[in-house]
């Protein structure tokens, strides 16, 4: 019974939207917007709740969210550590141990609407907008993001290229938001019409249309050193996007893994950034 009301669920949303849009477009693309932007795990878990505490560093404002921050001392230069959706800072504890034994400073931070931060909803511009504020503020050499977070990263190089950041690492990040708006519309089942007024309602709300918002061509203008990490099996961020970011960024590399799933936390993808971030 379970399984079957988890299957029929979306439909039922997908419906609802379908026909709410032929009275109030505006208002039905706004709540399906906001339903896809819905965080429903990544608070802190009580088995990385003292983890996190002994690295708690400033409580941040930003985009009119308070954000937890998190540092690790070092004395080498300083990395600034992105997570993905539904995850918190607890996610680069094997990545942060290699980081410390090689000695460089550490700064992280739990996204809105995830770990000890405030919030309830995440979209990509509004991470943007808080992670500008933490590379502002820190002044990071070097930026590792995974998934959600990785694409944020290649979104603020575009929109805010800062010449003091020198490296940065991506991790299983996706790069097409209309393959992830396309994703949305077939569990759904939105129709051709709704999914046009979802496109201008992000028009109207962001500047851009849903296709217009690409990693792979926001590479094209990237001067920065850069590291990709995708799984062939990726089941949760196509491998394909990081094909496309690394044949758009010129100063770029891409490693290709199989079987190492969505989160790698393996011993030897922390490895290969450690040298990266030395080389």
């Amino acid at each position: 019974m379970k399984k079957l009301i988890t299957k029929l669920l979306p439909l039922a949303f997908g419906q609802y939207f379908n026909v709410y849009s032929l009275f109030n477009s505006k208002k039905a693309a706004h709540k399906a917007f906001v339903l896809f932007c819905t965080v429903r795990k990544g608070r802190v878990l009580p088995q990385q709740a003292a983890y996190l505490e002994e690295a708690k560093h400033e409580t941040e404002l930003a985009a009119g969210h308070k954000l937890q921050s998190y540092h690790w001392p070092g004395k080498k230069e300083t990395v600034l550590l992105v997570h993905g959706w539904e995850s918190n800072t607890f996610r680069w504890r094997n990545l942060i141990q290699k980081l410390r034994e090689a000695d460089f400073n550490i700064i992280a931070f739990d996204a809105p609407s995830h770990g000890h931060s405030s919030g309830k909803i995440l979209y990509v511009p509004l991470y943007e907008e808080v992670l500008h504020h933490m590379i502002n503020k820190y002044n990071p050499q070097y930026l590792v993001g995974h998934s959600v977070g990785g694409m944020t990263l290649m979104y603020n190089e575009y929109k805010n290229p800062n010449p003091k950041v020198e490296k940065m690492v991506t991790i299983g990040a996706p790069s097409e938001f209309h393959e992830i708006m396309g994703h949305y519309q077939s569990l759904l089942k939105f129709s051709d019409r709704f999914m046009k007024y979802l496109d201008q309602y992000i028009l109207n709300r962001f500047g851009f249309h849903i296709r217009d918002f690409s990693t792979s061509k926001f590479a094209q203008t990237n001067t920065k050193k850069g590291l990709l990490f995708h799984d062939r099996l990726d089941a949760i961020a196509p491998y394909h996007a990081s094909e496309q970011v690394h044949s758009n960024w010129k100063g770029s590399k891409l490693i290709t893994t199989e079987g190492l799933g969505h989160s790698m936390h393996q011993e030897d993808v922390n490895n290969q950034i450690i040298s990266f971030l030395k080389a």
